[in-house]
Parts: C-alpha cells; sequence; structure tokens
C-alpha cells in the first residue's frame, strides 16, 4: 500500500513534470495509463523445485475446449464434448457438482434452470440447488433443448434430449469412446443389488478420429460440496487419470494403435484442476500428495500492483502452477491481463492460461503481434500458455494460420516447447475442418 508521503511526493513530482512540459510536446503523451510503476514493483514468492518441474512438463500454445463449447452444442454435453476432442482442442474443460447420491457431475450451474428443462420435469424442485437431486432423477432431464431455443442457427433435433454428463463420462470421451445408448437413446448403465445407479456403459466412438485431449477440470464452491476435491482424486485414480507415482497411471490406448493429431492425455500434462476459490486451491493441494498441474483463476477490479502480487503470491504458496486471468470479453469485468499484469505473471514464473476467447481479434491483442509496435518479435511478448475458448475452431486456425503467418515472415511470438521436443506451434500439423462437418461426422 502506498503510505501517505508518498502520495504526496507523487503529486510534488507530477507538478514539478507540469511545469516544465512547456511548448514541445503535451505532457499527456508522456503519462501512464496501466497504473503500473516499475518503481513499485511488488516481491513475488519463489516457485518450489516441485512447481517448476510441474511447469516444465506441461505443453504451450494450448487450446482449452471451454465447456467442450458453448457456440456449436448444448455446454458440457455428450455433443460438445465428442466435438472439441475431434475438432482438436488440447484439453476439454469442464465443471464439477455433486449430485445427493454422490455422483460427480460434469455441469457448470449449481442451480438447474438455465440449461436444463426441470421446470417441466420438476417444477416443484425447480429452485432446488443439483445437489438436491440423485444421478437417476437428473437423467430424466433435456438439457440439449433449451440450447436450440436459445440458438436456432446452430440449432440440430439431435441435441434435444441429451442428459446430464458425469466425469467419468468426459474421461471416457478424452480417452475415444461414447455413452452407450439402448434404442430410445437412453444410457446403458450398471446397477447394484438395490437398484441404484453404480456407473455407465462406454463403447469405442465409431467417429472417433485418435486425438486424445487432455481434461480441465474446475471445482466449483467448497461450501456446498464438503469433500469434493477427495472424491475427485479417488474418482481420476480409479480411472487411471492419475496416480500418486506419476508412472503408474495408465497408458491410454489410440484408435487402431495409431497416435492422432493430439495426446495430451498420455503425458504427465494430462489433468489440470483450476478453482476460482482460495480454499479450493488449498483443499486441492491437500487431497493429491502428488502435485498436480492447478490454475488459480482470477478477476482483478483494483488494478493495484500489491493487490495483483498478493493473488499471485498466493496461488505460488498454495500449490498453483498457472495462473489464470481473465481477458476484457465480458462487460463489467475489465481484463486482469494488461502489460503490466502479464508481465508480473512471467517474473513469477508461473504459466498463463486465459479465459475466455471467442475472436481472433482478441488472440492477436494477447499473443503478441498487437503488443508489439517496435515488430521485434519474442515470445517475451505473447501473454498465453494456454487459452480457453469457446470456439476450438476459431482458435486453430488463428495459430495455424494467422499467427503462423508472423512466424514465416520472421516474428515468432510462439512460447517454446523445446523443452518437451515438440513443435512449438502445436496446431501447425492439425487438420482443418468446418465445426459443423465435424458435428455432421459425429452423427449431429
Amino acid at each position: 500500500m502506498k503510505t501517505e508521503s508518498k502520495v504526496i511526493r507523487k503529486i510534488t513530482l507530477a507538478i514539478l513534470s507540469t511545469v516544465f512540459c512547456v511548448g514541445a510536446f503535451s505532457c499527456q503523451d508522456d503519462i501512464r495509463t496501466d497504473g503500473y510503476s516499475t518503481n513499485d514493483v511488488p516481491e513475488l514468492l519463489p516457485l518450489s523445485e516441485e512447481q517448476k518441474a510441474v511447469i516444465a512438463y506441461l505443453p504451450k500454445n494450448v487450446i482449452i475446449a471451454h465447456r467442450g463449447t458453448e457456440f456449436w452444442a448444448p455446454e458440457e454435453s455428450e455433443a460438445a464434448m465428442r466435438w472439441a476432442r475431434n475438432m482438436g482442442a488440447d484439453y476439454i474443460e469442464c465443471d464439477l457438482q455433486k449430485t445427493k447420491d454422490g455422483v460427480i457431475l460434469a455441469l457448470h450451474d449449481e442451480s438447474l434452470l438455465r440449461t436444463t428443462d426441470i421446470e417441466t420435469i420438476y417444477p416443484n424442485r425447480k429452485n432446488d440447488y443439483t445437489s438436491a437431486f440423485t444421478f437417476d432423477e437428473l437423467l430424466k432431464l433435456d438439457i440439449g433443448s433449451w440450447f436450440n431455443e436459445a440458438n436456432p442457427d446452430q440449432a440440430r433435433a439431435s441435441f434435444v434430449g441429451l442428459d446430464i454428463l458425469t466425469l467419468e463420462d468426459v474421461l471416457a470421451i478424452a480417452e475415444g469412446k461414447r455413452i452407450k445408448r439402448d434404442a430410445n437413446g437412453k444410457r446403458v448403465v450398471n446397477r447394484d443389488a438395490e437398484g441404484k445407479y453404480v456407473s455407465t456403459v462406454y463403447e469405442p466412438d465409431p467417429a472417433d478420429n485418435g486425438n486424445r485431449p487432455g481434461v480441465y477440470i474446475e471445482t466449483k464452491a467448497p461450501y456446498l460440496f464438503a469433500g469434493m476435491e477427495k472424491a475427485l482424486h479417488d474418482c481420476l485414480e480409479k480411472n487411471g487419470w492419475y496416480a500418486d507415482n506419476i508412472n503408474d497411471m495408465k497408458k491410454i490406448a489410440y484408435k487402431d494403435g495409431k497416435k492422432g493429431e493430439v495426446d495430451i492425455a498420455n503425458t504427465p500434462a494430462r489433468i489440470i484442476l483450476q478453482t476460482f476459490s482460495p480454499s479450493g486451491l488449498q483443499n486441492i493441494k491437500a487431497a493429491f500428495p502428488r502435485l498436480i498441474p492447478t490454475l488459480f483463476l482470477c478477476y482483478d477490479f483494483s488494478g493495484s500492483p500489491v493487490n495483483y502480487a498478493e493473488l499471485i503470491n498466493f496461488a505460488i504458496e498454495n500449490g498453483a502452477t498457472i495462473f489464470g486471468p481473465n481477458i476484457d470479453y465480458v462487460t463489467g469485468y475489465p481484463t486482469s491481463l494488461t502489460p503490466w499484469q502479464g508481465d508480473m505473471i512471467r517474473r513469477s514464473g508461473l504459466d498463463i492460461h486465459a479465459w475466455s476467447f471467442n475472436t481472433q481479434e482478441q488472440y492477436f491483442k494477447y499473443t503478441g503481434p498487437w503488443c508489439d509496435p517496435q515488430k521485434e518479435g519474442g515470445a517475451d511478448k505473447n501473454y498465453l500458455d494456454g487459452s480457453f475458448t469457446n470456439l476450438t475452431d476459431l482458435a486453430l486456425r488463428f495459430y495455424k494460420e494467422s499467427l503462423q503467418a508472423y512466424a514465416d515472415k520472421g516474428l515468432n511470438y510462439f512460447r517454446s516447447n523445446a523443452a518437451l521436443g515438440i513443435e512449438d506451434n502445436i496446431h501447425k500439423n492439425k487438420t482443418m475442418r468446418t465445426a459443423q462437418e465435424v458435428l455432421d461426422e459425429l452423427g449431429y
């Protein structure tokens, strides 16, 4: 925090500066507008050796399919997740809720009103939390029809009747599978002796193109789901996606034994966890004996270097390996990734995965070209090691074509993947198709 004497000194300096600004130029030309002073650089905590080791195996320039997609299919549905996998996303992202009977869901909202037909199916329970329902009760809900009504240009008849996913469903989709369904389109499940839901039956996805993305998981408010992080640990361990010894994680099979264009699921970076919650970050660290790649999400309304440093230091102190600022894409949420903020994160050593990108203009702004008036190039001008997007197709085109065009002209802004022995532009050789073509291939 600035002391009163510092404030007075700054005012005095400003007045003196004004006195000398005569004739040659306007003082407005020499006033910083980003709120950051290089004379007031907060101290940042050092990363642990374990954090450095995790960051070293994280791939750079990755595309994270936010909820699968919010644009081309109903968010966090089987259609959205299969689409993101086949489209070429490096990670498919989901949020976690938990049912009354302990099933971990891939669902964003605590309420079911926005994305289901709960008002029709359970009119007297429409305002209940998701956690008040068993999974069998939730399987009666339709999570696709609302999307068709809200997005007529992207509507497809096959979205009607889509059901709520579990975290295990998302893991299976990342492995190239799909939910097995009966003649009526209902999922086939395993039940215990009392008829209670145990698990879903999966089958090889006939439209699987061999891509094996990682899975990016956001835990929600800890006060709603006591023990969620421990349950998450157990679910990932049971399915082979996490092990206390990194070498004990299962090998995820390829289609016909041939590696696809995306294979993050077969690397130590296969799972990344994320949370906005300070206590959630602490819970993740406590629940996983081996440090797992973890993102601390933030939005910063203060614009203060001191406050921003406190957020970064909290992330470091509690085991985060990635910092997750927002860009300026939502009204009322100013960006938390101005150049001075990006420079501070870079100085900390944390990776940067920012949210959420829906236009090429946004990508240009944060990956270097628009932050490089001298046209020098350089990865230091790129403030993204990864980006969340609802439009994996658009993001692929940006990296594969637009940003690559700069590199071809000698202005390389890609973050380096040299330590991993792979190309900096991991999208360079990916197959480009339209979003509609991929949905058609998947049978939607």
